[in-house]
């Protein structure tokens, strides 16, 4: 399944803190735990001023997490990486994982021109030694995405991308309900593997799903 939609972005007025002594990333990745749908993460440079009321993604309302990303994607420099359902089960979903955040890295260095001094990266590891390419200096912060304002704004990127990907996968599979559930394994959407059996959309690594094909 592909989606047009564009990868990166610069900033257009705003100030950007761009030099390479001094550039700090945002990382952070949405949908490691859903039974469908790929891992999105993505990679912000702040723009000056940074956009207020900046949080963990999953402590605003869908509202304000929404029109906070469009302002970050409007005024600041970003980049997302997306890894589809076949390679998470091919490679698992914390090798994915890790693999989106290099991808997102990369492609904000490519777009600014130079490498970050560091990246921040929400909860307990980087994709040093878990991703090929990897090859900046990284620091994990376990609940960075709400202390840490780059990566409160690299979840908001990452949660609105993947949530697009869903909604325009619910018109090719209503049946799963993933307007509503994102892919998750809710009660509906568990309901509707059980009637309908997985699409090509699910992750048949995830022990719900192989449970499921093998019925």
């Amino acid at each position: 399944m592909s989606f047009d939609l564009d990868i990166s972005g610069l900033s257009g007025s705003a100030e950007l803190q761009c030099d390479s002594e001094t550039l700090v990333f945002g990382v952070d990745e949405a949908g490691r735990g859903p039974l469908a749908g790929p891992v999105v993460a993505a990679a912000v440079a702040l723009c000056k001023p940074r956009p207020a009321g900046l949080d963990d993604s999953k402590k605003l309302t869908a509202k304000r997490r929404a029109e906070l990303d469009i302002s970050i994607r409007r005024r600041c420099a970003w980049a997302v990486g997306v890894v589809d359902v076949e390679a998470i089960d091919r490679i698992n979903i914390l090798a994915a994982t890790m693999l989106a955040m290099t991808q997102a890295v990369e492609r904000l260095s490519r777009a600014l021109g130079h490498d970050p001094k560091t990246v921040l990266i929400d909860g307990n590891m980087t994709p040093r030694g878990r991703a090929d390419g990897w090859r900046w200096d990284g620091r994990a912060i376990v609940g960075g995405d709400a202390i840490e304002p780059a990566i409160s704004a690299a979840s908001i990127v990452a949660k609105e991308w993947r949530d697009r990907i869903m909604l325009e996968a619910a018109g090719q599979h209503p049946q799963y309900g993933w307007e509503r559930n994102k892919g998750y394994g809710t009660r509906d959407h568990m309901a509707a593997l059980a009637e309908h059996g997985p699409c090509p959309m699910h992750r048949r690594s995830f022990a719900p799903v192989s449970q499921m094909v093998l019925l």
